[in-house]
Protein backbone atom coordinates (compact mmCIF):
# COMPACT_ATOMS: atom_id res chain seq x y z
CA UNK A 1 0.00 0.00 0.00
CA UNK A 2 2.10 2.98 -1.49
CA UNK A 3 -0.51 5.51 -0.90
CA UNK A 4 -1.05 4.18 2.72
CA UNK A 5 2.76 5.24 3.05
CA UNK A 6 2.38 8.16 0.94
CA UNK A 7 -0.36 9.63 3.33
CA UNK A 8 2.44 9.61 6.43
CA UNK A 9 4.11 12.31 6.34
CA UNK A 10 4.44 15.27 9.35
CA UNK A 11 1.14 16.68 9.51
CA UNK A 12 -1.22 13.39 8.72
CA UNK A 13 -0.77 10.50 10.84
CA UNK A 14 -2.73 6.90 9.37
CA UNK A 15 -4.45 5.15 12.17
CA UNK A 16 -5.97 2.56 10.33
CA UNK A 17 -6.36 1.53 7.26
CA UNK A 18 -8.93 -1.72 5.22
CA UNK A 19 -7.92 -4.56 2.88
CA UNK A 20 -7.90 -3.29 -0.52
CA UNK A 21 -10.85 -5.13 -2.60
CA UNK A 22 -11.60 -4.96 -6.70
CA UNK A 23 -14.60 -3.33 -7.62
CA UNK A 24 -16.03 -3.16 -11.01
CA UNK A 25 -15.86 0.49 -12.80
CA UNK A 26 -18.28 3.39 -12.88
CA UNK A 27 -18.68 5.14 -16.04
CA UNK A 28 -16.29 4.42 -19.93
CA UNK A 29 -13.52 2.59 -17.57
CA UNK A 30 -12.96 -1.45 -18.61
CA UNK A 31 -10.21 -1.88 -16.15
CA UNK A 32 -11.14 -3.27 -12.13
CA UNK A 33 -10.42 -0.99 -9.37
CA UNK A 34 -8.81 -1.42 -6.16
CA UNK A 35 -10.20 0.50 -2.99
CA UNK A 36 -9.30 0.66 0.40
CA UNK A 37 -9.82 3.52 3.46
CA UNK A 38 -7.59 4.83 5.48
CA UNK A 39 -8.82 6.55 8.82
CA UNK A 40 -6.69 9.66 9.24
CA UNK A 41 -5.88 12.11 11.90
CA UNK A 42 -4.93 15.59 10.71
CA UNK A 43 -4.82 19.23 12.37
CA UNK A 44 -5.59 20.79 8.15
CA UNK A 45 -8.58 21.83 7.35
CA UNK A 46 -10.40 19.82 4.65
CA UNK A 47 -9.56 22.20 1.71
CA UNK A 48 -5.88 21.72 2.51
CA UNK A 49 -6.18 18.05 2.96
CA UNK A 50 -7.10 17.60 -0.31
CA UNK A 51 -4.69 20.02 -2.14
CA UNK A 52 -2.35 17.52 -0.21
CA UNK A 53 -4.44 14.23 -1.57
CA UNK A 54 -3.79 15.42 -4.93
CA UNK A 55 -0.04 16.45 -4.42
CA UNK A 56 0.00 12.49 -3.88
CA UNK A 57 -2.17 11.72 -6.43
CA UNK A 58 0.02 13.48 -9.17
CA UNK A 59 3.78 11.98 -7.43
CA UNK A 60 1.84 8.43 -8.38
CA UNK A 61 1.05 10.14 -12.31
CA UNK A 62 -2.38 10.92 -11.88
CA UNK A 63 -3.51 13.59 -14.57
CA UNK A 64 -6.54 15.50 -13.68
CA UNK A 65 -7.76 16.32 -16.96
CA UNK A 66 -10.32 14.90 -19.76
CA UNK A 67 -13.40 12.58 -18.74
CA UNK A 68 -14.60 11.92 -15.39
CA UNK A 69 -14.24 8.34 -14.14
CA UNK A 70 -11.57 7.50 -16.85
CA UNK A 71 -9.17 4.89 -15.53
CA UNK A 72 -6.21 6.61 -13.19
CA UNK A 73 -3.40 5.56 -11.28
CA UNK A 74 -4.91 6.75 -7.86
CA UNK A 75 -8.08 8.41 -6.50
CA UNK A 76 -8.30 9.88 -3.08
CA UNK A 77 -11.30 11.29 -1.56
CA UNK A 78 -12.26 12.91 1.58
CA UNK A 79 -15.33 10.93 2.56
CA UNK A 80 -16.14 11.69 6.32
CA UNK A 81 -14.76 14.13 8.57
CA UNK A 82 -14.93 14.58 12.52
CA UNK A 83 -15.70 18.14 11.77
CA UNK A 84 -19.28 16.42 10.18
CA UNK A 85 -20.28 18.36 7.27
CA UNK A 86 -18.03 20.65 4.99
CA UNK A 87 -19.71 22.59 2.31
CA UNK A 88 -16.99 25.10 0.21
CA UNK A 89 -17.34 26.67 -2.86
CA UNK A 90 -14.82 24.82 -3.77
CA UNK A 91 -16.37 22.45 -6.52
CA UNK A 92 -13.90 19.47 -5.86
CA UNK A 93 -14.71 19.27 -2.26
CA UNK A 94 -18.00 18.13 -0.51
CA UNK A 95 -18.13 16.46 2.48
CA UNK A 96 -19.77 14.02 3.10
CA UNK A 97 -18.56 13.20 0.00
CA UNK A 98 -21.82 12.99 -2.22
CA UNK A 99 -21.33 9.61 -3.57
CA UNK A 100 -20.78 8.01 -0.32
CA UNK A 101 -24.19 6.52 0.57
CA UNK A 102 -24.15 5.02 -3.00
CA UNK A 103 -20.84 3.13 -3.22
CA UNK A 104 -20.62 -0.48 -1.90
CA UNK A 105 -16.92 -0.07 -3.27
CA UNK A 106 -16.34 2.58 -0.77
CA UNK A 107 -18.66 1.65 1.99
CA UNK A 108 -17.31 -1.68 2.42
CA UNK A 109 -13.80 -0.68 3.34
CA UNK A 110 -14.75 2.46 5.00
CA UNK A 111 -17.02 -0.54 6.97
CA UNK A 112 -13.73 -2.56 8.09
CA UNK A 113 -12.24 0.15 9.78
CA UNK A 114 -14.90 2.62 11.31
CA UNK A 115 -18.52 0.72 11.62
CA UNK A 116 -19.70 3.14 14.25
CA UNK A 117 -18.68 6.29 12.45
CA UNK A 118 -21.97 8.21 10.92
CA UNK A 119 -22.64 10.06 7.69
CA UNK A 120 -23.81 13.19 9.26
CA UNK A 121 -26.68 14.03 6.74
CA UNK A 122 -28.40 10.44 7.53
CA UNK A 123 -27.70 9.85 10.68
CA UNK A 124 -26.93 6.36 9.56
CA UNK A 125 -23.57 4.26 10.82
CA UNK A 126 -20.96 3.31 7.86
CA UNK A 127 -22.03 -0.30 8.84
CA UNK A 128 -25.92 0.45 8.08
CA UNK A 129 -25.37 2.26 5.40
CA UNK A 130 -22.97 -0.98 4.02
CA UNK A 131 -25.48 -3.45 4.69
CA UNK A 132 -28.05 -2.24 2.48
CA UNK A 133 -25.21 -3.78 -0.25
CA UNK A 134 -25.64 -6.74 1.03
CA UNK A 135 -29.45 -7.23 1.92
CA UNK A 136 -30.93 -9.48 -0.84
CA UNK A 137 -33.35 -7.52 -3.03
CA UNK A 138 -37.27 -8.61 -3.49
CA UNK A 139 -38.25 -10.22 -6.62
CA UNK A 140 -40.24 -8.60 -8.96
CA UNK A 141 -43.02 -11.02 -9.23
CA UNK A 142 -44.81 -9.04 -11.97
CA UNK A 143 -42.56 -9.23 -14.76
CA UNK A 144 -42.55 -13.05 -14.48
CA UNK A 145 -46.21 -12.96 -15.21
CA UNK A 146 -47.66 -13.39 -18.77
Amino acid sequence: MQAVAALEMDDIDVFAHSATIQSSPMGPSSRQFANAAALVSTDLEPPALLARLQEIEHHFGRVRRGQNWRARVLDLDILLWSGGVWADSHPALAIPHPGLCSRGFVLTPAAMIAPDWREPLTGLTIRQLQSRFNRPKALDRTSSRH
